[in-house]
């Protein structure tokens, strides 16, 4: 008996292998349920890498799965998805059941994103704990090493990394915005989770001690080393370091939650390019100086010790950094949109979760934080603690490698939340009223805390926009949110007083008294190891800049000289944006009044080369109404930001009056003569880009060849071109020679045979080569006016006019050709009088 028992697990994971590829979806996952609840965790042990493989795809690709991002909710197939893999339902009770019974997974570290990958690959352990005591060291070397996950984190990590492996899909595919199942699943989980209410739902299953073992946190002796820290002895150390034997209570309340979290952050934010990654390395330890260097100068009486010498306990060895290998982090990692808005879901929910610590534990002393329960502990420290550095991190990463269109708004909109914490407090406000009132001040603290993420961002944001076109109303948009979120009342203050507080001379520190300072816990939880409470907001800000962005940066104050002339510089290309729109908006206006149903016959504006650079397709009507309101309001919100009053913005717009503006969108834009014609220079195109200058686009090859319009017959267009054809290759020589005499019979010929002259309002068009201009010159017979539904249209009434009064045909039409040549005799004779008045 016990020899069919051994191969039984074989045999099940063979026929559900058969049976995926034959039975319908439904009938598949009814008997995945069934086999979830009748076989014992040893029997589903082996199958489940295969099931998370087959639900969320492999980890290199290869094996799609469900395609979670391609599934609808009108889709027949959603609900039984979204009910298999519900926080409550059979896959994750499948998970429990061999969570209970301690089973690991491995996980290859090459899966890992690029700087995790990279860092373990150099011997030095990332700082989050989803890494500690997990590594699986082969006797082929460090290139094949692999985590050992519990069934959880293993679950979660293929669901995590699902979003951002590249798969081949079906083609015809197209991923959804919001409300695909993928993107469900992600808000379903952080609800369960890391509820606002309440508690996390206990398992359903339970080890031999009474509970689902949690991961086993570190012990707080064992020494940490993160980025940059080598340590010969690292990885050694974690094959030895054995879990603790008795899991802390009462973190086994939320393991759960916060291996969700890290998960989720590790897979989504960390990844950046080979230059932000040697930026930052080592931030700990340049912290840990910091914060030893702040310990020195208020405490005066103490002995100098430096850094790693018992010290900071948790950097007892500092050794030099060593380069990456060649060509490890070379390719760059661009998140795409659906990535990003699903990173704002999470940022989203954790500003709400956090929101939801009840209010004695916000306001609490230290030594009641110990009498907290664990869920309320890591609501108060889980954004700071988990998010906010690889949030910093891969949001910059965005900034600077997003491509410049509109597709930004989802990086821009997921900012925003981040630092708008204050609108996820569930308090039912109005948002008008809530604009008017402010930021309260309660959240003074955080905004210190976070202060890169509003000043450097804002710089990155300010470096872009103004590269972009601002006609166009889905960038103006973007500004306009951006001003509106800095231009709540008492934010700039906040901001002002964060900066204020970080460029605090250093000697002043000596003359305060002694303070506990914060220094970084790395303990498996963040319940094994309590952090100090700062007691100076002075220490809070210059942590957090020298955490991210090293003790040697440069800060540019978001209020200084040289950032405020980059706003006046935005400001004038805003205010030349919002002329062009204007001027958009005025030309539509006027064609849409002269272009009534009577178009449909030629008689509205023919000039249908016309158009505006600086604009889509979409930006004509209302859309540049908005444009203009968009751009309007920003101008208003970024004097408000930077305290410039009306005399201050009228002297700034000084030099865009508009008689200058039309003058400049007149002119072509800076170029240079190449050999092929003109050439854009750096500056003519960042006039294109922003609408100030323009070409004026115009049909120039053979107007006979031109596309075949709305308002003429294609049929007739095409048998008078024949015609008109024919005998200009006939009588092209006479006609030239006739055009060529100087007299009144030239000047007439002229008239009927010479294609039109160049325009004489001064306007300067872009250039046509020297062959297309001599060919457009050559006098010939043009025959199409008279295919046009409009000159049809005339015909027909000069014709019945005629009826009238008893005019045959032909004499109806000798009547019109007598007409058409004693008015172009006339045009002949005054013409150039009649144009110099």
């Amino acid at each position: 008996m016990a020899a069919p028992a051994l191969q039984q697990p074989s045999f099940l994971l063979a026929n559900l292998k058969v049976d995926s590829t034959t039975k319908p979806f439904l009938q598949r996952c009814q008997e995945l349920v069934k086999v979830i609840d009748d076989y014992t965790a040893k029997e589903l042990h082996l199958i489940f890498p295969w099931l998370v493989e087959s639900v969320f795809g492999s980890l290199d690709g290869v094996i799609v799965g469900w395609n979670l991002q391609f599934l609808q909710a009108r889709s027949n197939e959603y609900n039984i998805v979204m009910d298999f893999l519900d926080p409550s339902g059979p896959m994750m009770k499948l998970v429990y059941k061999l969570q209970a019974e301690e089973y690991k997974y491995e996980i290859p570290v090459s899966f890992l994103p690029g700087p995790v990958k990279a860092s373990i690959q150099e011997g030095v352990l990332p700082d989050c704990p989803l890494f500690h005591n997990k590594l699986q060291f082969p006797l082929s070397g460090l290139q094949t090493l692999s985590l050992a996950l519990n069934p959880f984190e293993y679950y979660m990590f293929i669901f995590a990394s699902s979003l951002i492996t590249p798969k081949n899909y079906p083609l015809g595919q197209h991923v959804s915005s919001l409300d695909n199942a993928y993107f469900v699943l992600v808000d379903t989980y952080l609800k369960y989770f890391l509820p606002t209410e309440g508690s996390v739902p206990p398992s359903p299953f339970a080890d031999n001690r009474g509970s689902v073992s949690p991961p086993a946190p570190r012990a707080p002796s064992v020494p940490f080393a993160g980025y940059g820290i080598h340590s010969t002895s690292l990885l050694k150390r974690h094959i030895s370091h054995q879990p603790s034997v008795t899991a802390d209570p009462a973190a086994q309340e939320i393991w759960r939650s916060e291996a969700l979290l890290q998960v989720f952050v590790e897979i989504w934010l960390h990844h950046y390019s080979l230059e932000m990654y040697q930026k930052l390395q080592s931030p700990q330890v340049k912290l840990a100086l910091l914060h030893y260097r702040l310990s020195m100068s208020s405490m005066p009486c103490q002995p100098l010790t430096p850094p790693g010498s018992g010290t900071l306990d948790t950097y007892q060895v500092l050794l030099p950094f060593h380069p990456l290998p060649p060509g490890l982090l070379e390719e760059t990692f661009t998140p795409t949109e659906e990535h990003v808005l699903v990173v704002r879901l999470l940022v989203k929910h954790l500003h709400a979760f956090s929101c939801s610590l009840k209010p004695e534990q916000v306001c609490s002393s230290p030594s009641a934080h110990s009498h907290a329960s664990p869920l309320e502990e890591f609501k108060r420290v889980v954004v700071q603690r988990f998010v906010q550095q690889k949030l910093y991190v891969f949001l910059q990463h965005c900034f600077g490698h997003w491509p410049l269109d509109a597709s930004f708004r989802a990086v821009l909109e997921t900012w925003l939340s981040y630092i708008q914490p204050w609108r996820y407090t569930g308090e039912n406000t109005n948002p008008q009223t809530d604009q008017n009132k402010g930021v309260p001040e309660k959240w003074g603290l955080f905004v210190q805390e976070n202060l890169l993420m509003y000043t450097k961002l804002f710089q990155g944001f300010l470096n872009r926009v103004v590269r972009i076109d601002l006609v166009n109303v889905k960038n103006a948009l973007m500004v306009f949110r951006v001003a509106k979120v800095f231009a709540q009342p008492n934010l700039s203050e906040m901001i002002q007083k964060g900066e204020q507080l970080f460029l605090e001379p250093e000697h002043v520190l000596h003359h305060r008294q002694h303070r506990v300072f914060l220094t970084p816990s790395h303990g498996g939880s963040f319940l094994s190891a309590r952090q100090s409470v700062v007691t100076d907001r002075v220490f809070r800000v210059k942590s957090h800049v020298y955490g991210l962005e090293g003790q040697d940066c440069q800060y540019k104050q978001m209020f200084g000289t040289e950032l405020r002339g980059a706003v006046l510089k935005l400001i004038q290309i805003i205010a030349q944006a919002r002329q062009t729109a204007k001027r958009i908006s005025d030309h539509s206006a006027e064609v849409a009044a002269n272009n009534s149903f009577m178009s449909w016959f030629g008689m509205g504006s023919p000039d249908l080369n016309y158009t505006f650079n600086g604009g889509e397709v979409d930006d004509t009507g209302e859309c540049v109404k908005k444009t203009h309101e968009f751009l309007e309001r920003s101008l208003d919100y970024l004097c408000q930001i930077f305290r410039l009053n009306a005399g201050q913005l009228s002297q700034l717009m000084a030099t865009l009056g508009s008689g200058q503006d039309d003058g400049n969108s007149r002119q072509l834009p800076d170029c240079v003569q190449g050999e092929n014609g003109l050439i854009l220079t750096d500056l003519g195109r960042m006039q294109i880009i922003n609408g100030l200058r323009r070409f004026e686009i115009e049909y120039q090859g053979d107007p006979e060849l031109q596309p075949i319009r709305s308002y003429e017959n294609a049929v007739l267009v095409r048998l008078f071109f024949k015609i008109s054809s024919l005998v200009n290759e006939r009588f092209g020589g006479h006609m030239e020679a006739l055009c060529s005499r100087p007299d009144f019979l030239g000047r007439l010929g002229r008239h009927y045979l010479a294609s039109p002259e160049v325009k004489a309002d001064g306007r300067q068009r872009s250039p046509e080569t020297r062959r297309t201009a001599e060919r457009n010159r050559r006098p010939r017979l043009s025959l199409r006016t008279l295919a046009s539904y409009r000159t049809l249209l005339m015909l027909l009434f000069l014709y019945l006019f005629g009826v009238l009064f008893s005019f045959g045909p032909i004499s109806s039409t000798l009547l019109i050709l007598t007409g058409g040549f004693l008015y172009g005799l006339f045009i002949t004779l005054f013409g150039d009088k009649l144009k110099s008045q």
